[in-house]
C-alpha cells in the first residue's frame, strides 16, 4: 500500500480516500465470500508506519497530516499491526520496529550474541538522537542537559571511562549506516529511549540488539505497546523506568538512578536484554533451519495475530 503520495504528494488533499481501493477489491473483485464470511474480523495488514500516519480524523478540512485508512468504517474489523499502536482502538497491535540486524543462521546469531556479552561497556549510559521536532521537548532537552554537564564528573571508580555519550543523528546521517549508533551502543551499559515525535522509537530495538540496557521514561514508548514480543511482566527485569516528570520538573538526575543499581544486578539485566533479543528481531528471508526453529519477530507477530482472531471470532459466533 502506497501511502506516500497522500502523505507528501499531489494527491495529500485525498488521503481520506486511502484504502478504499483495497476495500472495494477484496469485497467486490477478489473472492468477496471470503470477506463475507466474517466482515474483515478474520484478516489483518501490516501498517510500515506509526498508528498516528493513519489516523487522521475524517472531518480534517483541510487534510493536517497523514490519512485516514484506520478511521475508514469498512476496515474497523481488520486487525492492524504498526510499528507503534494508539491506546485505544481495538484492532491495533504493535510490532518492534526493523533494526539493520538480520541474521541468516544459527551461527551467526549465536557469534553476535557472545560479541554482545563480551563487549567492554565503557559508557554509563547513551542517548542517539535525530533532530527532528520532539513532541516532548523537555525531557529530550534534560538528557541533553545531564549529558554534557557529566563530562566533568570524576569518573574514577566507577568502571566507565565516561559517563553520557551522544549519538548525533540529525539530518539523515544514520539511516543508512548502523556502525553510527551500533558501535557506541555496544560500549553503553544503558541506551535512554524518551519519547519523540511519538512515544516509540526505533533505538529501542537497535539497543536491545547490543546488548544496551533501555531506559524508558513513559510506558507508552514500549510497557504499553508490545506485549507480544516484550511482556509487561518482564520489564523490570531487563529495562529501567524513570517518570520524565521526575526528571523534567523535580530535578531527578538520571545519572544517580543508574549509577546507585549494582554491578551484579546490571550483569543480570543485560543477560535478560540479550534473552529477548531474539523475540525482537527479523532474521534475514531464507535464513537456515536452525535458526528457524527459533520465533523470531515475525512468527512471535503472525502467531498473536491468529490467536487474537480465533477469540474474536469465538467471541462473535457467541453472541
Amino acid at each position: 500500500m502506497d501511502s506516500l503520495k497522500y502523505l507528501f504528494g499531489p494527491e495529500v488533499n485525498s488521503s481520506f480516500l486511502h484504502g478504499l481501493d483495497l476495500y472495494h477489491y477484496l469485497v467486490h473483485l477478489d473472492t468477496p465470500s471470503i470477506w463475507q464470511k466474517n466482515f474483515g474480523h478474520d484478516h489483518f495488514l501490516v501498517m510500515a508506519r506509526s498508528a498516528w500516519d493513519f489516523s487522521q480524523p475524517l472531518s480534517n478540512d483541510p487534510p493536517i497530516f497523514g490519512t485516514s485508512f484506520l478511521e475508514l468504517p469498512e476496515f474497523y474489523n481488520v486487525t492492524a499491526l504498526t510499528f507503534e499502536a494508539r491506546a485505544y482502538p481495538w484492532q491495533e497491535r504493535a510490532i518492534p520496529y526493523p533494526t539493520s540486524f538480520h541474521p541468516p543462521n544459527l551461527a551467526f546469531l549465536e557469534s553476535w550474541v557472545n560479541r554482545v556479552r563480551k563487549s567492554r561497556r565503557s559508557a554509563l549510559m547513551l542517548f542517539a538522537a535525530g533532530g527532528g521536532i520532539s513532541a516532548n521537548p523537555n525531557i529530550r532537552r534534560s538528557i541533553r542537559l545531564e549529558c554534557e554537564n557529566s563530562t566533568g564528573i570524576s569518573v574514577n571508580g566507577t568502571g566507565y571511562n565516561k559517563l553520557c555519550d551522544f549519538v548525533d543523528c540529525s539530518n539523515g546521517i544514520c539511516e543508512h549506516d548502523p556502525i553510527r549508533f551500533m558501535g557506541p551502543m555496544l560500549q553503553a551499559s544503558f541506551c535512554l529511549q524518551p519519547p519523540g515525535d511519538t512515544p516509540t522509537r526505533r533505538s529501542t530495538f537497535d539497543g536491545i540488539i547490543a546488548g544496551c540496557i533501555p531506559v524508558f521514561f513513559e510506558e507508552l514508548t514500549a510497557k504499553k505497546q508490545y506485549g507480544w514480543h516484550l511482556p509487561e511482566e518482564k520489564y523490570e527485569e531487563f529495562s529501567v523506568f524513570i517518570p520524565k516528570e521526575d526528571v523534567v520538573f523535580k530535578g531527578l538526575r538520571i545519572l544517580d538512578v543508574l549509577m546507585s543499581i549494582p554491578r551484579g544486578e546490571v550483569r543480570r539485566m543485560r543477560e535478560k536484554v540479550i534473552e529477548m533479543m531474539p523475540r525482537i528481531m527479523y532474521r534475514k528471508h531464507g535464513s537456515s533451519l536452525g535458526l528457524r526453529s527459533k520465533k523470531d519477530a515475525f512468527d512471535i507477530a503472525v502467531d498473536g495475530t491468529l490467536q487474537r482472531i480465533k477469540s474474536r471470532i469465538e467471541e462473535l459466533a457467541a453472541q
